[in-house]
This record gives structure tokens, sequence and C-alpha cells, in this order.
């Protein structure tokens, strides 16, 4: 038997399937999780999906009593607690700050004191604000920007100051963070506290910016959460998916599969310590593109309705370049969109989809945060 593992938020979308790995591999795994109303519902209780091997701790990653009992006899750390929505973030400022920022803040006092040889923190693609652009001339540009009279305009497209168009290209974790959220700014706080604490007492600590991540197990009563759950609960109630901009937009959508399975990686290669890596799958579509595809797997003719609004704190297009992850944790996505499509579609077709987007578009609409 391998050691003890810890996953604060273990109970959600993505921690229960890197449980379901880490079981596999015969990994010991305890599962902190406060089990929040907008993810598991008003009557939260410990979630069916969640394997029955995981030992499940109730209990907030603020509560420095709870992180002693979830930190005892644990070898490793998976830190996936956080708040998920751009939007939301942007009119619930306090509470986002104090679940991602705070709480991670109290586990990595808490490590201090429960040495631990490896910590693992869940980041996320909305650090680097827009992606990586080139010039005509092929030179790489790194400040990509639209202004609000920009986007007023329906002028969608990147281009340089004095006008010249962008091309969007793969971006390398290399690039300039730019931060265009609440939640942007709390998962690069994330992320940087752990690699500066763990620097400074010798904690293993690896840094995984996620891309668009999807699956079974993604909460779909959740309007803030990843946009093909928010598509597929429209779609299941016969409802079209309402797309912002242009739905030209470029994106990696991942399976949480492969997200599972870098996750493990980063906890098994030596040579991981102290890095960041972007995960995605490598394959770039168009979110309209996305939606129509998910329309078909689930065997629903109801094309996406593009609104030509905007929403503060989007971005135009971003997707990875996940070279490093290949190279230094052996990371190979094995689920095409294709594939992805077909085994979320089969889940779906099991699930009650409450259809929240249009009280989520009302919630921000009233902020001044759809335009």
């Amino acid at each position: 038997m391998k050691g003890t593992v810890l996953i604060t938020g273990g109970a959600g979308f993505i921690g229960s399937h890197v449980a379901d790995e880490l079981l596999r591999r015969g990994y010991q795994v305890r599962v902190l999780d406060s089990l929040i109303p907008q993810v598991h519902g008003e009557k939260a209780r410990r979630p069916a999906y969640l394997n029955p091997d995981a030992e499940f701790i109730y209990g907030d990653a603020r509560n420095p009593d709870a992180l002693d009992e979830a930190l005892s006899g644990v070898d490793a750390v998976y830190h996936f607690v956080a708040l998920v929505g751009v939007g939301q973030s942007m009119y619930q400022i306090a509470e986002y700050t104090s679940v991602n920022n705070l709480g991670t803040a109290v586990l990595l006092e808490r490590l201090v004191k429960h040495k631990v040889s490896k910590l693992i923190v869940a980041s996320s693609m909305s650090v680097y604000g827009e992606g990586l652009y080139e010039t005509p001339d092929g030179r790489p540009y790194t400040n990509a920007t639209r202004t609000v009279e920009q986007l007023k305009a329906h002028e969608w497209e990147m281009c340089t100051p004095d006008g010249l168009p962008l091309r969007p290209i793969a971006t390398p974790e290399s690039k300039q963070p730019s931060l265009a959220s609440v939640y942007a700014l709390s998962k690069y706080d994330q992320e940087q506290m752990c690699l500066m604490v763990g620097r400074a007492y010798g904690v293993s600590t690896v840094a995984l910016r996620f891309f668009n991540v999807y699956g079974p197990n993604q909460a779909l009563s959740n309007p803030y959460t990843g946009v093909l759950a928010i598509f597929a609960s429209r779609l299941l109630n016969d409802q079209a998916p309402i797309i912002f901009e242009d739905g030209k937009q470029l994106r990696d959508f991942v399976s949480v599969y492969d997200i599972a399975q870098a996750c493990r990686l980063a906890l098994e290669v030596d040579a991981a310590s102290d890095q960041i890596f972007n995960i995605g799958s490598g394959e770039v579509v168009t979110v309209q593109g996305v939606a129509q595809r998910l329309g078909k797997v689930l065997g629903k003719k109801i094309e996406p309705e593009i609104s030509g609004n905007y929403r503060v704190g989007d971005i135009r297009h971003c997707f990875p370049d996940i070279s490093h992850a290949r190279k230094v944790l052996g990371y190979k996505p094995t689920m095409t969109v294709e594939k992805g499509m077909r085994k979320l579609a089969e889940w779906l077709q099991q699930q009650t989809a409450p259809d929240r987007f249009d009280e989520m578009h009302a919630e921000l609409s009233a902020r001044g945060l759809v335009v």
C-alpha cells in the first residue's frame, strides 16, 4: 500500500476523479470538503459519486482544527478547494477571497506543523488572461487587450494599438499572467503562495494550470461552473445554449480523466518539483463548435444562440502549449473532444439538470457585468 493522500475539496468534480485515480494506483485517500450548497445542494451530504474507499471528513479548509484532523498521518496534499466562476467572483469578492486566498493561507500554516512530502495545487488558465498572440511578421505579442469601446462595437478580435491584426498561438507557462477577474487573481495567489511556502519549508510543490475541464460529476446546478456543464443544462431542458460574443473564441477542453492522470503524475514525478504545468487536451476548438458537438451527442437538434453580448472578465482566445507537461511529467492526453463528449453524454442522460443560466445572467446584468 502506498502512502496517504489528502484532497482538499475532494468531494467536488475534479477531486472525486483524482481520488478514483489514486485509489486505483494503491494510495489511501482522505477527502476534506465543506459541501457548499451551490455545488452540492442545500441538503448536502457525501456525494454518491465519491469513491466509497475514500475517507471523508466534513470541514472547512479555513478551519485550523479541521485541517489538523485531515492532515494527521498524511504524506501528500492536493489543494483543490476554491470557489469557481469568473463572473460571480466580480461581485462576491469577499467570499471568493476568503475561500480561495485565506483558505490556502490557513492550509499552508498548518503544513508547517504537519510536514508532507508533496503539495499539488490546482491553478487555472484564467491566470493568463488573454493567451499568447503573434504579429503578422511572427513576433510574440503578450499584452493583447480589448477596450470597452471595442467590445461595445463588437470588435471581438485582437489588434495592436496601431490596428495590426494579432493571431492567437499556444500559450506556454512562461507567458506573463494578466489577471482579468477576482477569480483569476485568487488562483494566481493560490499557486504562488503554495510555491513560495513550499520552497521556504522544503515541501516539493507543483502547480497545475487546468484549462476548460469537463466530464462526469460536474455540478450541473452551478451556473458559474464550466461552460460545457452550463451548455448541457440548457440542452437537457430543450433550451439553446447561450454564447457570448460571436462564438468564435478559441479554447482547449480537457477531459477530467486526463486531468486526473496529470494530477497523479505530478505526485509521482520527482522532477516536477517547484514547477508550473499547463494541463489541456492539445486540441483547439471554438466555443460555438463545442456547443454544437455537445448538442449532437445528446441528440438535440438545437443550435446555440449567439448573444453578441460580452461579459466583464472574459477573454477572447486562450489555449495551452502542453509540451512542458509532456516532457517532464510524461503527460499524454488520451481523450479527444469527440471521445470525451460521448462519455459525458452517457453520464448526462442519467442526470436531472436544472437550468439556472437565466438566473446567472440576471445577476451579472444587474451589476453591469454583461453588456
